[in-house]
């Protein structure tokens, strides 16, 4: 009888990332194709290895003073208790109440990309967001405080030498608390992470895409759940 094997399992998660992303880049012949493909490749491994109270769409995010951000290739946000998710001509406008996380999905990594990356994902965290206290039976808790939105940036290849050495991580660096990459993947090397103490993780061993997914979700066990959106903070543009 054949024995399953965890470690198999895990490898093959990465390498079916890496190999749709190697695909696309070969056989793809314009930059915007390969680029909605990219985005769809690993849009479509969060969606299909998150629990389903996260989901994940390329979106706006909005907020209720009638803001929006730019629009961001990968959001993952919540379902379960968000009451608004607008949809306009094919496009989705998200609460910046129900945001988990976003990302920016590239070819390859460099330090345009990581600031183009890093603007994207201020204009997100730059938002206001509301929080209420929670009702329950036995009276109210107190509004829950806001959670950070995990930012990150996924590609495919780097176009430095060595691909995850100090050139990312200089790149990384320059960044405020808003505009900070707080995970990345570049699948065919490795994966990196950000906190307070900065970029203390740069891995490029074993099989980063899984890697990356199980950190991420790490991230998001730690982050519960959203705050409670106060609903007529957004109805005040009703007009009469």
């Amino acid at each position: 009888m054949t024995s399953w094997s965890l470690e198999a399992l895990l490898a093959d998660l990465h390498s079916s990332v890496t190999e749709q992303l190697a695909r696309a880049r070969r056989t793809m012949g314009h930059p915007v194709a390969k680029g909605d493909v990219a985005e769809s490749i690993w849009a479509q491994l969060l969606a299909g290895y998150l629990p389903q109270r996260y989901k994940v769409a390329k979106a706006f995010v909005c907020d209720s003073e009638g803001r929006f951000s730019d629009q961001l290739d990968v959001v993952v946000y919540d379902r379960q208790y968000s009451p608004l998710i607008f949809e306009m001509d094919n496009q989705i406008i998200i609460p910046a109440e129900s945001v988990y996380a976003v990302f920016e999905a590239k070819q390859e990594i460099d330090a345009a990309q990581v600031g183009y990356a890093a603007k994207k994902i201020a204009s997100v965290r730059g938002l206001k967001r509301t929080s209420l206290p929670v009702p329950h039976i036995g009276g109210s808790s107190p509004p829950k405080p806001l959670q950070p939105i995990i930012g990150g940036l996924l590609t495919f290849e780097s176009t430095w030498s060595p691909p995850l050495g100090s050139s990312l991580a200089k790149a990384l660096a320059d960044a405020d608390d808003d505009s900070r990459i707080d995970i990345g993947c570049v699948a065919a090397h490795g994966w990196f992470a950000c906190d307070d103490a900065g970029c203390h993780v740069i891995n490029d061993q074993g099989k980063p895409a899984t890697a990356f997914l199980l950190e991420l979700i790490a991230r998001l066990q730690g982050l519960a759940t959203v705050p409670m959106i106060d609903i007529r903070a957004y109805a005040k543009w009703l007009n009469d």
